[in-house]
């Protein structure tokens, strides 16, 4: 069981693991850009970091700059006094005799004086790694003033709703124009008071049923 023991192990014990940290910082402080394993590129990333926040700190507070320089020489070995472009590289540029360690605190450390750590950034290959095919990745330092662009996740949309008419109300629609049919050209009825009162008076009596009919008087 490997309680408490948190970190990549890539395979190696203690000291080669370390060599491997410092040859790889020494590569990318190089160049700014390496490619290497996805697993070791996110083993390294936290040893580099870590590095660059000591030479920032030393940026903001130059009292400080030379306890720093002495933390990351301990952490980084003698790689740190390697040469930026040592004379007969296979590297196409001119001979740089300046140091990493001295590129690390004049121009890396001041350019992330601002920015609160992830000073570096990891972008996968699609090419595999000849031989035994294992996955590969971009790992390379932020340029100066440039910022990592979040993934803001796509929000779905709302859900659109209609005003669709109920079972209730279309019955209810489909019987008013038929009694509004109905209805035309008819009267209201009237109750009983208001018809005997809206009837005029009538001068003749009506005759009863069953009374003949008598003859004009001469």
């Amino acid at each position: 069981m490997r309680h408490r023991r948190a970190g990549y192990k890539l395979n190696r014990n203690a000291t080669h693991r370390l060599a491997l940290y410092r040859n790889l910082a020494l590569a990318l402080f190089r160049h700014e850009r390496i490619i290497t394993t996805v697993e070791k590129a996110k083993a390294v990333r936290p040893f580099v970091e870590k590095l660059i926040t000591l030479a920032k700190k030393a940026s903001q507070h130059p009292e400080h700059a030379l306890h720093a320089r002495r933390l990351v020489i301990a952490r980084l070995g003698t790689p740190s006094k390697a040469e930026l472009c040592p004379e007969g590289s296979d590297d196409h540029r001119d001979h740089d005799p300046t140091m990493v360690i001295v590129k690390l605190f004049a121009e890396i450390g001041p350019r992330f004086k601002d920015r609160p750590g992830g000073y570096t950034r990891i972008i996968k290959r699609h090419q595999r790694r000849l031989g035994d095919g294992g996955k590969t990745a971009y790992l390379e330092l932020l340029k100066e003033g440039e910022t990592k662009k979040q993934r803001v996740p796509a929000q779905a949309p709302a859900p659109r709703v209609e005003d669709e008419p109920t079972q209730e109300t279309e019955q209810s629609g489909e019987g008013q124009p038929q009694a509004a049919e109905g209805t035309q050209g008819q009267e209201a009825p009237q109750s009983g008071h208001e018809s005997q009162r809206q009837q005029p008076p009538s001068s003749e009596t009506p005759a009863t049923e069953g009374a003949a009919e008598q003859p004009p008087k001469a």
